[in-house]
């Protein structure tokens, strides 16, 4: 068994659109699958990831219509890397207006990592809209979840690329590396500001797999990516990802109905799987699968199987 056999076959969009959302953004979008079939939302990570077309792999292309989008400042999105005006308030309303720009009445929504913040914060805001949820590797975006993997944590278990990644830190400015890396990817040298991009991007996708994957470090390292990830990320994780402390698992009670599969890696040294553990708690009729033998990323066999497992079994329950 491979990914290849796992996923489903590559499709292109039947549609793309550009979407302004604002005086500043204008947001990339492309729709894919059955133009007829129920609606599913791609919901990316980072925050500044961006969506490829693997993400279109996911799901039944017969009987989903498929979307995906990139957020604010991010992959195909205008202006590239562009923090102005991009907060998490932001990106909850600019998924709503995009329901509105495709007419869709209720939807599901398909996110991992911070992805699944976003989709979880969305269905908070508009449980109405919301059909079924399918989420990976949760991310709750506590400040005790940021600092596992930026400031102590996650660094016990990979010392060796925690080194590179403090490398382009001062080391008297170490015990604040959001800040310090907040001064760097802000900095007017574009040298600095390009090593620090790299830096971080590259710890994230060195720790996303519980085996090495050079082929997801190197997209995580290209300059393009790396620049947005990177600036929006510590944008975010810097201002506490403009929500309240714990805010996803104090607002749980208008999603306690919706269909929710979750499937986390038990070895997540990016978002460690407590945050899974604790969000099926709040979600008593949410369905918690736990890959064994995975890390965080959807890319992982294990992962991927399930998360193509979940998006179909899902199509009973919201068909």
């Amino acid at each position: 068994m491979s990914l290849e056999t796992v996923l489903y076959p590559y499709i292109e969009p039947f549609v793309q659109h550009s979407l302004q959302v604002d005086q500043t953004h204008t947001l990339h979008l492309e729709e894919c699958g059955n133009p007829n079939g129920i609606p599913m939302l791609f919901v990316h990570g980072g925050p500044g990831g961006g969506y490829g077309p693997t993400h279109r792999r996911f799901f039944n292309p017969e009987r989903y219509r498929i979307i995906l989008f990139d957020q604010r400042g991010c992959g195909k999105s205008t202006p590239h890397a562009c923090l102005t005006n991009n907060t998490t308030a932001h990106l909850i309303e600019d998924i709503e207006k995009i329901r509105r720009h495709l007419n869709i009445e209720k939807w599901v929504l398909f996110g991992g990592s911070w992805g699944s913040t976003l989709s979880l914060l969305y269905a908070e805001a508009y449980p109405e809209r919301v059909l079924g949820l399918v989420l990976r590797g949760i991310f709750l975006c506590r400040d005790e979840d940021v600092k596992w993997f930026y400031q102590q944590g996650a660094d016990r278990f990979f010392p060796d690329f925690w080194q590179e990644f403090i490398d382009p830190v001062a080391e008297e400015k170490r015990h604040d590396m959001i800040g310090a890396y907040y001064e760097l990817l802000t900095s007017e040298d574009e040298v600095a500001r390009m090593r620090a991009a790299e830096a971080w991007s590259v710890w994230e996708g060195r720790t996303s797999t519980l085996q090495p994957d050079e082929d997801i470090v190197s997209h995580f390292g290209s300059p393009y990516h790396a620049l947005a990830m990177a600036r929006i990320e510590c944008h975010y994780f810097k201002n506490h990802a403009f929500i309240e402390p714990n805010q996803i698992l104090e607002n749980t009670a208008p999603i306690e109905h919706i269909p929710t599969k979750i499937i986390h890696g038990h070895y997540d040294m990016v978002c460690p799987v407590n945050q899974a553990y604790e969000l099926a708690e709040k979600l008593p009729k949410a369905e918690l699968t736990i890959c064994h033998y995975a890390g965080h990323s959807a890319m992982e066999l294990e992962i991927a199987k399930q998360l193509v497992l979940a998006t179909d079994e899902l199509l009973n329950q919201v068909d």
